[in-house]
């Protein structure tokens, strides 16, 4: 499937760097589930260290002297809520944040970046789950909501942790 946004291209080639398995979703159409539609996750991963992923990427950039981005919108996190139900106990949803960044450094050990087609990215994880428990509302005309600094700090880890780390699961 060829996809436009960079950020998902970024985290695919991620995925191949890593030797991860997983099946890329076609984003163009929703699921019908029980009479409703329900807004499709980005990827289902095969992580070898815990849990299956699913996984929807959400792009922010990054630089130097700039917060750390982390809204999402309240369709995002309530899809992938459900789509973990459907998918059932071997399955966790999972916020990937990928920063376009313009600083070479890392934030924090073991961070997982990439250089990609001129760019760097850094790829952080969060459990849907853990987002909803201390997500403030962002904007309510656009449904949108956001994790504070100092959740944002404690919620987040490097990406490469959750493929090698069977403590996240």
């Amino acid at each position: 499937m060829l996809r436009s946004n960079h950020y998902d291209v970024a985290f695919e080639h991620y995925l191949r760097l890593r030797r991860v398995p997983y099946v890329a979703v076609d984003e163009t159409r929703r699921t019908l589930l029980a009479d409703a539609s329900l807004k499709s996750m980005d990827f289902i991963v095969y992580s070898p260290a815990g849990p299956n992923l699913l996984i929807d990427v959400k792009g922010r950039r990054r630089a130097r002297g700039r917060k750390w981005e982390n809204w999402a919108s309240v369709e995002d996190i309530e899809a992938l809520l459900k789509w973990q139900e459907v998918f059932g106990s071997d399955f966790r949803s999972l916020l990937v944040f990928a920063y376009d960044s313009t600083e070479t450094g890392c934030p924090q050990p073991g961070c997982s970046t990439i250089e990609f087609q001129s760019r760097t990215y850094q790829f952080f994880g969060v459990w849907v789950n853990e987002y909803q428990n201390v997500m403030k509302l962002r904007s309510p005309s656009w449904q949108t909501v956001w994790l504070r600094r100092e959740d944002y700090q404690k919620s987040r880890f490097p990406l490469d942790q959750v493929f090698t780390d069977t403590s996240l699961a």
